[in-house]
């Protein structure tokens, strides 16, 4: 499979999205209006403690307080014993300062969501200040290079701190291992420092900007080619990537049409389907996907497609059909939380087997953590994936003033 990133770098937007064969799977876009803070760090103050939900909000500075649930709130070794089965109210007081992170961005009337438990994303490990543990990437299968990593990983942990293997650390060695953690070290070494000295709600630590987090997080040597649009952008990402690999440096190009660069490479079509209700499958059939404060369902159908043998082979092949699309309009879209699908009902336990396989294969190129649980006793398909940042229909469209987001207009009947 081929893979290349495009970026569009203008002054107020950044634009990136990786394509997959030639298709648009993800789609990510960082304004100067919507500032991003997720993975930024803070230094808060208690505003309020909430026994009955087991939750407090922590002023940061935004216009609404953040949500910290119980389970989020982590201690020092140390004291971790006697505090993991204490209620909220015992671990934090109205007026305390704390440092905490933002691992989830405010949606519409809801604040960010935040935790105790910082970590520091390298470009080969994930640095955990308050948890002593040594963990690696799930996405690794092969055991001997998991247990590789793990010795490596534990010959460079610092004291009292946790280490987690990335997957970009598979076939890496100690050194390179080393240096990253070490470069995490000294970030976190500042932020300590910084947050000894400043007066809370203040940001301490602000996470990279999303062409840095691309090069860190996507860029490996999976992906074939690289292109951008503007010279500076151009000469940030060599820089970035000339400190991991000279082979990944050689992967970028500069892009210098005067073409938009999603136009030039088909990927504007793909974009605007992301936003429609109704995708269209090449059989002829067609999925529908519809958004609640709660959850995403998505519903299968036949549509045009007769099939050519039997009602069940059209159902299973609109079925396997619909399954990749799915997983490729979750990616694109980056649909989180908790997602419903009603497939087509199918009568065979081999063919319902092979659905969900297929649907499971497609999520194993979802960087996001997903979790299916199967087909319920009403033929649904549930499955989580996870929520951390705003959708792309919340981020390109907003609330119609008239129907106020219902899709529909009420009728009137009143005579003239």
């Amino acid at each position: 499979m081929s893979k290349e990133i495009l970026a569009d770098v203008a002054c107020n937007r950044t634009r990136v999205g990786l394509l997959e064969d030639g298709h648009l799977v993800e789609y990510y876009i960082e304004t100067g209006d919507i500032e991003k803070s997720r993975g930024n760090i803070y230094k808060g103050r208690v505003a309020n403690v909430l026994p009955g939900m087991q939750a407090a909000f922590v002023d940061i500075g935004f216009d609404k307080n953040a949500f910290l649930y119980v389970s989020d709130v982590n201690f020092h070794e140390d004291e971790f014993d006697s505090f993991k089965k204490s209620p909220i109210e015992a671990m934090l007081k109205k007026g305390q300062e704390i440092l905490v992170q933002v691992t989830k961005e405010a949606v519409g009337t809801k604040g960010a969501r935040v935790s105790t438990n910082i970590s520091l994303p390298g470009r080969y490990t994930v640095l955990l200040p308050g948890i002593n543990c040594v963990g690696v990437s799930r996405k690794i299968e092969d055991e001997n290079e998991r247990r590789r990593l793990r010795a490596a990983v534990e010959e460079v942990k610092p004291h009292e701190m946790g280490i987690i293997a990335r997957t970009a650390a598979e076939n890496k060695n100690e050194e390179e291992i080393r240096a990253d953690v070490k470069y995490l070290e000294v970030i976190w070494s500042e932020i300590e420092k910084k947050q000894r000295n400043i007066e809370a709600p203040a940001l301490i630590y602000k996470d990279m900007d999303l062409l840095s987090r691309v090069v860190r997080d996507m860029f490996t040597f999976e992906i074939d080619k690289f292109y951008i649009n503007t010279q500076k952008g151009y000469e940030k990402v060599c820089k970035l990537s000339s400190a991991i690999s000279s082979e990944l440096k050689e992967r970028i190009i500069f892009y210098k049409d005067s073409r938009d660069i999603f136009e030039c490479f088909n990927a504007t079509k793909e974009i605007e389907k992301a936003l429609e209700r109704r995708i269209w499958l090449k059989s002829g059939g067609y999925i529908i996907i519809d958004y609640t404060e709660a959850l995403a369902a998505i519903d299968v159908n036949t549509g045009k497609f007769v099939g050519h043998t039997s009602l069940e082979d059209t159902i299973f092949q609109t079925n396997l059909e619909a399954a990749k699309e799915i997983v490729k309009q979750l990616r694109l879209r980056d649909i989180g939380g908790i997602i419903i699908i009603d497939f087509i009902d199918m009568q065979g336990t081999d063919h319902k087997a092979a659905v969900i396989d297929t649907l499971k294969n497609e999520l194993k190129k979802d960087r996001t953590k997903t979790q299916v649980f199967g087909i319920t006793n009403l033929g649904l398909v549930e499955m989580t994936r996870k929520k951390v940042c705003r959708s792309l229909y919340e981020v390109m469209e907003e609330t119609c003033p008239k129907c106020h987001g219902k899709g529909r207009i009420q009728l009137n009947f009143v005579d003239r």
